[in-house]
């Protein structure tokens, strides 16, 4: 997660989408760890796209200014809760291996467009594309620390669940597919356009080790971290479960 612009179609049952809503290491125009996400992708015109937004929600409800959910397939906390308690707790396995490069980002999603340039459609206002699909103008909150920009090159796409993070917690033993699917996945709550700052801030760090700015965005993080893992089976670690602990009590239901 924490570098420039970063961040799927999953194997075995997963649809390539990118991810509505919500990061690993970065380039200009990826997320924080790595990610890339997989579902039909809209059109590549310039014209205006649907009007959508991603602004902090102050209640924790994990809806938008626009009354949608900021991420897509996130759970409840109820059933944030039940996943988490799911969750197999494991030491961080070694980063022996480790590449960005292992897991493919950013997918192509069809009419020119790719994971990256889908997540920017879905989560600004007033998302205007060239004909190469690339954000011309617009309007992106960043649901890490509610600042707002008007240029796509202000922003990353973070992969929640980091991929090194995923390396370390069983991505590891997954085949190439899977771990492409796993950095493009627009169907679960895995890639979000956050501020350049907050991406590099967190970079591949887990809930025990850096947390939203935005107190208000933590029931919404905690879930979506949760779901992402538990989706994958991938493992955490006992200070990991205890913070995601912490941060679902922040939900208001």
């Amino acid at each position: 997660m924490g570098h420039q612009l970063h961040q799927v179609r999953v194997g075995a049952g997963v649809a390539l989408v990118c991810a509505a809503g919500l990061a690993l290491a970065g380039c200009g125009g990826n997320s924080s760890d790595s990610k890339a996400g997989g579902s039909k992708s809209p059109s590549g015109s310039a014209s205006p796209s649907r009007s959508s937004s991603s602004s902090a929600p102050s209640s924790g409800d994990g809806k938008g200014s626009g009354g949608r959910d900021i991420l897509p397939g996130l759970p409840s906390a109820s059933e944030a809760r039940k996943e988490l308690s799911g969750l197999t707790v494991a030491k961080p396995r070694p980063m022996t291996g480790y590449s960005r490069d292992k897991f493919p980002h950013w997918a192509q999603q069809g009419n020119k467009c790719d994971t990256r340039e889908t997540a920017l459609e879905r989560d600004g206002r007033d998302v205007k594309r060239d004909d190469q699909c690339r954000a011309v103008s617009g309007t992106w909150q960043s649901f890490y620390d509610g600042k707002t920009f008007t240029s796509a090159s202000q922003v990353d796409i973070d992969h929640i669940v980091p991929l090194a993070n995923a390396w370390r917690s069983g991505a590891d033993q997954w085949t190439t597919d899977k771990r492409k699917a796993f950095a493009n996945d627009l169907t679960h709550p895995q890639v979000l356009t956050v501020s350049a700052a907050s991406n590099r801030s967190k970079g591949d760090q887990s809930p025990d080790q850096w947390q939203p700015p935005s107190k208000a965005a933590w029931c919404v993080y905690s879930r979506a971290w949760t779901s992402v893992k538990s989706t994958y089976g991938l493992t955490v670690t006992d200070d990991e479960k205890k913070m995601l602990t912490t941060m679902l009590d922040t939900c208001t239901s």
